[in-house]
């Protein structure tokens, strides 16, 4: 059992017991999740639901492990010849949340 959820603007693949990496939410380490918008939900093979936009009566059950930052993606830009250079660095906060298990009615 598999879903497809939208979760900060960007889509997802969980299942029950993975470890996912969203972008940073506002909630307590340990707190509960509950995502609402479910594109997708495969029960199994046979058994296949798709949202139009979203899934009515699906979620998705979390908790939030722990909040950090994403290695630094470096920018370097600069014009050549004109000794003009700008380097800047910036690094992602995420979420990591623990899927837990999918409803659907």
């Amino acid at each position: 059992m598999y879903a497809i959820v939208e979760a900060c603007g960007k889509q997802y693949r969980v299942a029950p017991g993975d470890v996912v990496k969203i972008d940073h939410l506002q909630l307590a380490e340990g707190e509960p999740l509950r995502l609402e918008k479910i594109l997708f939900v495969q029960k199994d093979d046979a058994t296949v639901t798709v949202g139009t936009p979203f899934v009515q009566g699906a979620s998705v059950r979390g908790t939030v492990l722990a909040h950090g930052k994403d290695p630094k993606v470096m920018v370097f830009r600069y014009r050549r010849k004109k000794n003009i250079r700008r380097f800047r660095g910036h690094r992602q906060q995420f979420t990591q949340v623990k899927i837990e298990g999918i409803d659907v009615e």
